[in-house]
């Protein structure tokens, strides 16, 4: 098993957390998922098969980038709408 750490933009409440855990543990071979939202940290603990690139790819799709990566408006707006997914499906 390994574990990633992974600093990310845009979090900002519970929603977040319940899209990007919602979203990371679909990913085949992801085995658990702590979200922290003060030092906006996902921990990923994962097989051998799961790369840390189809953990960041799956976090910027929904709107929360690596925090060194280019966070556009357009990756602002992915998160506000993932933010709301997750406040209406908790």
């Amino acid at each position: 098993m390994k574990t990633e750490n992974i600093i990310i933009a845009n979090l900002s409440c519970g929603g977040c957390v319940n899209t990007i855990t919602k979203k990371l543990t679909g990913i085949d071979g992801v085995e658990n998922v702590n979200v922290d939202l003060e030092t906006n940290t996902v921990e990923v603990n994962h097989q051998e098969s799961v790369n840390r690139e189809a953990l960041t790819e799956m976090l910027l799709s929904i709107g929360y980038p690596e925090a060194t990566e280019h966070n556009g408006l357009l990756t602002k707006l992915k998160s506000i709408s993932s933010c709301l997914t997750g406040k209406l499906t908790s």
